[in-house]
């Protein structure tokens, strides 16, 4: 059979896999950032462990060519760590060799992933009293130069689940009780069996460039930087965002809602509804203690900013809401009534519009009409049309009044670039809206913050804007880029970093979502980015809970029935 990879030709023999062709082909790269780690075959994503031709086909007379071949024509492109896919088979492979380097030394332990920093990872650690990150690294060092192979093998879900009970691994046999198929996939190590739910490196060779640092109760594991693949990532200083997920963890417990298990068991046994409660009222004494603290210093604006997807624009109306309970008169503005004029805007080297750069935004303009507001004069305030891609005038006219707060809402609103020179500080209240899941699927698989708006934004863009999951999860990797460039970078800066993530909504988010997966086929570019989304989703139980969301809820905004949108 004859295959192009990477726009090379090379004849696939039966039984040879991906990674012989790219030795072959002389492709195996001696940096990181140049070095193969997987393959797409058209839509799917495939170790390069994986094997094109079969010996025999089902007849068992004849060598066989595998489905996503046929479907791709032979074409296969290899992805990097610069490639989103390449990233994720390193993070997965990285963390079976940490987890197994932690079964090797310390039997009973326990180890959870608890949150991301950055590139880099935190890692809890219990019933190990003797912990070290130092010894933990050396032994991780042992593995990745033992050259492990990673061979996913799939055997009976019974099989798994009784195994994973025996060894003291209970979150994950709790979870296998929720698939609905009657096998389970695994990597294997001597006796430690463990899954990331993806494609992973050939082998634990493949991973040159890590760090394991010691924290406080567990440790940090630091991934390549993803400009410089050669080194390790700083780590970002981030203690607010650190006390915030700490205080989600803590509400997951309180709230006996973990992971996926517990919420399915919440769900199956009708407590959801009292979830969704306490949830919602959480949310409303957060906002109230926003608003306490913005009218505590006497700010004229809130600059409100967050990634896609995270709730600005209700929690914008939110925060309104508690700010007329202490009297004032909250103005909602939006940042994207200062986007330049679309053809007035420079396409990047890819010849497309990055509509998230900071450049986007007219600056100056916004800049001069917050230092005349705060300096209690009019100004007249544009409107963009997204449909001629152009910013109107109406002749609306703004003046502060004594009690007036702004609500300034916008993907770039921590930006220090947008508020005038010596503006005075008090007159300013930062605040970072994100949905910071602490959900887990198990100990060692959570559930990223990201993986949440991006279902989210999959629902909403459907619902209010017609388009299909192809269109929306073709523009995600740009807007995640932008986020990593714009908005990431700021939070740190904000007063109040608030959470707006829910427990329960992954198992509301489900009956909107599925019906709109099954339009992707193996051979659309987006249908692995598709089959990660489902594989979280299968283990999750839908609930018929709408009737107890409330209307102003930051769900709401996403699946419809928000009253704010109401005219």
């Amino acid at each position: 059979m004859i295959l192009t990879i990477d726009g090379h030709t090379a004849e696939a023999k039966p039984e040879q896999s991906l990674l012989d062709l790219v030795k072959q082909l002389g492709l195996e790269g001696n940096r990181l950032a140049d070095r193969p780690l997987a393959a797409k075959i058209a839509g799917e994503v495939f170790t390069l462990n994986y094997i094109p031709v079969r010996t025999k086909d089902t007849q068992g007379d004849r060598p066989s060519m595998r489905q996503a071949m046929a479907a791709s024509n032979g074409v296969i492109r290899l992805l990097h760590y610069g490639d989103a896919a390449g990233k994720e088979c390193y993070i997965r492979t990285a963390q079976f060799a940490v987890f197994l380097a932690l079964r090797q030394l310390w039997p009973n332990a326990a180890g959870k992933v608890s949150c991301t920093l950055g590139s880099s990872v935190y890692i809890q650690v219990s019933g190990a009293p003797d912990f070290s990150a130092s010894k933990l690294k050396q032994r991780v060092k042992e593995i990745v130069q033992e050259g492990i192979p990673l061979i996913r093998r799939r055997v009976p879900l019974e099989d798994a689940a009784s195994r994973f009970h025996r060894e003291g691994q209970e979150d994950k046999a709790r979870l296998l009780r929720w698939r609905s198929t009657d096998y389970f996939d695994e990597y294997v190590y001597g006796d430690y069996a463990d899954y990331f739910y993806g494609e992973m490196l050939p082998s634990t060779a493949y991973l040159t460039v890590w760090d394991i640092l010691p924290a406080d109760g567990g440790f940090l594991f630091l991934y390549p930087d993803d400009q410089n693949p050669e080194i390790c990532a700083k780590i970002p200083t981030m203690p607010n965002f650190f006390s915030v997920f700490n205080e989600g963890e803590r509400w997951c417990a309180l709230m006996e809602c973990e992971t996926v298990a517990d919420l399915n068991e919440l769900t199956t046994s009708g407590r959801i509804r009292e979830l969704i409660r306490v949830n919602e009222a959480l949310h409303e004494k957060r906002f109230s203690q926003v608003a306490d603290m913005v009218c505590q210093r006497g700010a004229k604006a809130v600059m409100l900013a967050g990634p896609s997807s995270s709730g600005k624009t209700t929690s914008a109306h939110r925060l309104a809401t508690q700010l007329r309970v202490h009297g004032k008169k909250p103005i909602l503005m939006s940042l994207d009534d200062y986007y330049i004029d679309r053809d007035k805007i420079a396409p990047g080297p890819d010849g497309k519009l990055d509509l998230e750069h900071i450049n986007t935004i007219d600056v100056a303009l916004f800049r001069e009409n917050m230092a005349h507001l705060l300096a209690g004069e009019s100004v007249e305030l544009p409107s963009f049309n997204f449909i001629s891609g152009r910013r109107e005038w109406s002749g609306k006219i703004l003046t502060l009044s004594e009690n007036s707060v702004i609500i300034v809402e916008g993907l770039h609103g921590l930006n220090p670039t947008l508020l005038p020179e010596n503006v005075e500080k008090s007159l300013i209240f930062r605040l970072y809206v994100s949905p910071l899941l602490p959900l887990n699927l198990d100990d060692h698989n959570r559930i990223p913050t990201s993986y949440l708006r991006l279902l989210r934004r999959i629902v909403r863009d459907y619902e209010t804007r017609g388009a299909s999951v192809q269109h929306t999860l073709s523009m995600w990797d740009s807007v995640r880029r932008g986020e990593q460039q714009w908005i990431f970078p700021y939070q740190e800066n904000a007063d109040v970093i608030f959470n707006s993530s829910t427990l329960y909504e992954l198992a509301v988010l489900k009956k909107h979502i599925f019906p709109l997966l099954t339009a992707v086929r193996p051979e659309d570019e987006c249908y692995d980015a598709v089959r990660n989304i489902v594989k979280i989703l299968n283990y999750i139980q839908e609930a018929e809970v709408d009737d107890e969301i409330p209307p102003t809820s930051l769900v709401r905004e996403f699946i419809g029935g928000n009253t704010f949108y109401r005219t």
